[in-house]
């Protein structure tokens, strides 16, 4: 999986396809969908503080997330997870 692989941020898609490898193991070992959300709100949370938006829809999702407040947030990471999950149903 390419967790380790920072360079796998940078594009839009395979930054879905990570994520959607994360929930993916997440789920896997029992993680509840809640559980999954929490911890993509804190990663959200680390990202915002931490890394600077590489292409133009990690800095949208970092403008969102800068204006929102937690529970705006939390939303957010609930759509991205559908998102991701969406994606992951489609055929390769």
């Amino acid at each position: 999986m390419e967790l380790n692989n920072v360079k796998s941020f940078s594009d839009w898609d395979s930054w879905k396809q990570t994520m959607a490898k994360a929930i993916n193991l997440g789920e896997t070992v029992g993680f509840s969908e809640e559980t999954i959300k929490k911890i993509g709100f804190r990663i959200g949370n680390f990202l915002s503080a931490n890394v600077d938006p590489e292409n133009r829809e990690h800095r949208l999702l970092h403008e969102l997330w800068k204006v929102g407040d937690d529970s705006e947030r939390m939303v957010l990471t609930k759509m991205l997870v559908k998102m991701v999950q969406a994606e992951d149903m489609k055929p390769h």
